[in-house]
């Protein structure tokens, strides 16, 4: 440590990172600042600095990094083949939407799944917001009831996907099967936060109606009708994303599968829709290119991580927090680490996830915590943090849902946050 400070001090630019993450200020010019801040404090060299980011090119995180850019170009391919659109029009044809609750409930699921199959809330909503918002807003949705869907419905994906960013970092850390992680983690969140989403939306609705409305919305003409190729390629997707994950269940494979899933499954919908391969990787790179910023930042954040961590930083940060976790009592320890991640440590959900064990994994073995309990912990203190307070994801989604409404979806933020905090009580209590 400089000048022979205490380890705590390290803790200095994670402090500075958590202050920066809240403020207008770049995410990526954010871990630079930090990354060399924490350089400085714990005296790393300056000639092996080109040594340390080469190494964290093969880190965990600088893999979830590069998943999340392969998402992006799946999500890409998806829709210059028209199975976006396809996907979303099924649902709407299946389900109808000749009245608000059904509107409510297709735009729900329409969200949830497109999100878990592309890994991003921001690009599967964006895909589709302006194939839903039209066919709603005839039957009178407000815009602030579809930004509550779009928020709520859009992070249950995030929960569910098998190859979510998050999800795979759980899976990486708490060494538990996709299956596991669901039973112990994914589907309980997912099924609380979708009933609140559903209540609150219709509640909201009544509400706002009359009060908020879409301009200039109008109905498309004619019934959509998909193209053989569209179907094709709809098809050849489902077909490929289901025996790849099935495949890797049975095979228990590690996070890094989520590469092969993404890449194959992308190549295969590209040509069943006949896009010419040079077509098919420009547009895959076009699409990945747009995450590229998210994948620096996590390339450089693993050696801020390490640096912090290496200079015994977060031990020394439980030991002052012994007081609270000498009980030994899994209550209090998921109440104090719950809220620790959603009210204390700011960026991606990822990041906060890398923090937070980092933080506790030294009281984890001695409290008994088990690994399922811990995905529950850490997928609420990394998601929950957008329901929070408003932050990227909610304002993002109200922009995507033409909403001015903040007062509304912060009241349903918080109804989010103390409900998912109380199951992790619930769950740590019989645990």
């Amino acid at each position: 440590m400089l000048f022979n400070l205490s380890p705590i001090f390290a803790l200095v630019p994670l402090i500075i990172y958590i202050v920066l993450s809240f403020k207008d200020l770049n995410p990526v010019l954010n871990v630079v600042i930090c990354v060399v801040l924490s350089a400085i404090i714990t005296k790393q060299p300056f000639s092996s600095f080109g040594g340390v980011l080469a190494d964290s090119l093969g880190s965990f995180l600088g893999m979830i990094g590069f998943i999340i850019m392969l998402g992006s170009g799946l999500g890409a391919v998806l829709q210059k083949t028209g199975v976006a659109e396809y996907l979303v029009m099924s649902l709407v044809k299946k389900i109808g939407v000749d009245s608000e609750k059904k509107a409510i409930v297709t735009t729900m699921i329409s969200s949830t799944i497109l999100v878990s199959l592309l890994g991003t809330l921001a690009g599967a909503n964006a895909i589709i917001a302006p194939i839903i918002i039209p066919l709603v807003a005839t039957i009178g949705i407000t815009p602030s009831t579809v930004a509550v869907v779009f928020m709520g419905a859009g992070l249950t994906g995030m929960f569910l996907g098998p190859y979510t960013p998050q999800v795979v970092t759980i899976m990486g850390l708490t060494n538990l099967t996709y299956a596991q992680y669901l039973m112990a983690a994914g589907i309980p969140l997912g099924v609380l936060v979708l009933i609140i989403t559903f209540i609150m939306a219709n509640r909201i609705q009544k509400r706002t109606l009359g009060v908020y409305a879409y301009e200039s919305t109008e109905k498309p003409e004619g019934e959509y009708v998909a193209g053989k190729e569209v179907k094709r390629a709809a098809l050849a997707f489902g077909l490929s994303m289901l025996a790849l994950i099935v495949y890797g269940i049975t095979l228990q494979s590690g996070s890094s599968y989520a590469i092969l899933v993404i890449t194959v499954a992308a190549v295969i919908t590209g040509l069943a829709g006949k896009l010419h391969p040079n077509d098919l990787v420009d547009t895959f790179i076009k699409g990945a290119s747009r995450m590229m910023w998210l994948f620096i930042m996590f390339v450089l954040f693993n050696p801020f991580i390490n640096f912090v961590a290496e200079a015994g930083a977060f031990e020394a940060l439980v030991s002052y927090l012994k007081p609270l976790l000498e009980s030994q009592n899994k209550v209090i320890f998921s109440f104090v680490a719950t809220l620790t991640g959603i009210f204390g440590v700011g960026g991606a959900a990822t990041a906060d996830n890398i923090v937070m064990d980092n933080m506790f994994r030294p009281a984890l073995q001695s409290i008994g915590v088990s690994p399922s309990l811990w995905a529950l912990i850490l997928l609420v203190s990394g998601q929950i943090t957008s329901f929070a307070y408003p932050e990227a994801d909610m304002i993002g989604q109200m922009g995507l849902a033409r909403s001015k409404d903040m007062k509304n979806l912060v009241k349903y933020g918080v109804i989010v946050t103390v409900c998912s905090t109380v199951l992790v009580l619930i769950r740590a209590a019989f645990a």
